[in-house]
């Protein structure tokens, strides 16, 4: 064991605390300059023991057979769905959770000094991020704000919305032509189109669909796991073109291992089809290896910036399946990834913001520097 080890092994933990606050203080101090910040918060971080075993772990591709699969797949989803108060540790745990993915408001000037003069892509997610997660999915409606928030952030920057929504759905809810859509998790995607609707069975505009030879295969299953969930009040199962959603946000905690029991019997006959997990759903993808992060890297190969230095991706989302994201941008070591989250989990994003609020002032904080600099720039 070294000696920093030893140091930081038997340090007290009131020294550690203080460390804590002092670290939480120079995030959100306007006295330092921004550029100093990640050194500082750096070399904070290395001083504190990062807690690792309270942070919500996500169900990965629920691996194991029979009961032990269930039993998986019930723990992942009661982890991901903390109803009771927090305690005195785990509240400790968050602050310490923070300072390692602190504040991308706190931060955004940090965050323009990374980007360099870059071209800056702008990714988002949809449910969670861009509106408010609600019981009913099929009312996940954005604000007026918003709306015009995301219009004009696309006028400044090349922008894209990547959900696990079908993509005739997505462009239902955000309704502006001037984006690129990648709904399914990124294996339907769409360019921008002069049209005002993305009308069902239109190719215009689309760049890519990887998952076209599993249609009859999703749409068989989803008829039987509608009729297999009928038996779970509050489960809903939506049809999301090239993948499936089972949400259990409106079903009694008593009645989750009903409702994965159902689903794994059901996944049991088909092989070439996989479970992850989002927030209060069960996601059901083809098999292939493609996710948001491929068709992240997908959509900046069709913008032109494949292989590219001159790029800086901001991938904002709130969901499991948006690490795959995160992974692409943090193995690169190009752009940042903001998880939209209130709670501590593990996530391979760099920055957080709370909720869609948060995220709309970000946005705009982006479109005004961005005004700002271009001004400057015809002086």
């Amino acid at each position: 064991m070294t000696n920093q080890n030893m140091l930081v092994k038997s340090r007290d933990s009131r020294v550690n605390h203080r460390l804590m606050e002092l670290a939480m203080s120079i995030s959100n101090s306007n006295v330092l300059p921004r550029t100093a910040m990640p050194e500082l918060m750096g070399l904070l971080g290395g001083l504190l023991v990062q807690p690792k075993n309270k942070l919500i772990k996500p169900l990965e591709d629920g691996s194991g057979k029979g009961t032990t699969k269930v039993n998986t797949w019930i723990d992942s989803m009661r982890a991901s769905s903390p109803t009771r108060v927090k305690n005195s540790s785990e509240n400790r745990d968050q602050s310490y959770w923070t300072i390692f993915h602190p504040s991308a408001l706190n931060m955004f000037n940090q965050i323009i000094y990374k980007s360099n003069e870059k071209q800056i892509v702008v990714f988002l997610d949809y449910d969670g991020t861009l509106s408010p997660i609600v019981a009913d999915p099929n009312r996940a409606y954005m604000s007026k704000k918003m709306r015009a928030t995301l219009k004009n952030i696309s006028r400044h920057f090349p922008t894209a919305i990547v959900s696990g929504r079908c993509l005739d759905k997505l462009f239902s809810f955000v309704r502006l032509a001037e984006l690129y859509y990648a709904g399914s998790h990124g294996m339907d995607i769409k360019g921008p189109t002069n049209r005002r609707s993305t009308e069902r069975g239109s190719n215009d505009g689309v760049l890519l669909q990887p998952a076209s030879e599993f249609l009859p295969m999703i749409n068989e299953v989803y008829k039987i796991l509608v009729e297999k969930t009928k038996s779970v009040p509050g489960a809903m199962v939506e049809n999301n073109k090239f993948c499936l959603s089972v949400h259990f946000r409106c079903v009694d905690e008593k009645s989750w291992a009903t409702l994965a029991e159902q689903v794994s019997l059901v996944l049991n006959e088909y092989p070439k089809l996989k479970l992850t997990q989002g927030r209060k759903v069960l996601e059901i993808r083809p098999t292939i290896k493609w996710d948001k992060g491929r068709a992240l890297e997908f959509l900046l190969e069709s913008l032109g910036f494949a292989n590219s230095n001159n790029v800086f991706p901001i991938y904002i989302g709130d969901d499991r399946t948006d690490e795959d994201a995160f992974k692409v941008l943090r193995n690169k070591g190009q752009g940042i990834g903001i998880l939209v989250s209130k709670i501590a989990k593990e996530t391979n994003a760099s920055y957080t913001l709370q909720d869609p609020t948060e995220v709309g002032q970000f946005l705009r904080h982006l479109v005004d520097w961005k005004r700002t600099s271009s001004r400057s720039h015809k002086l």
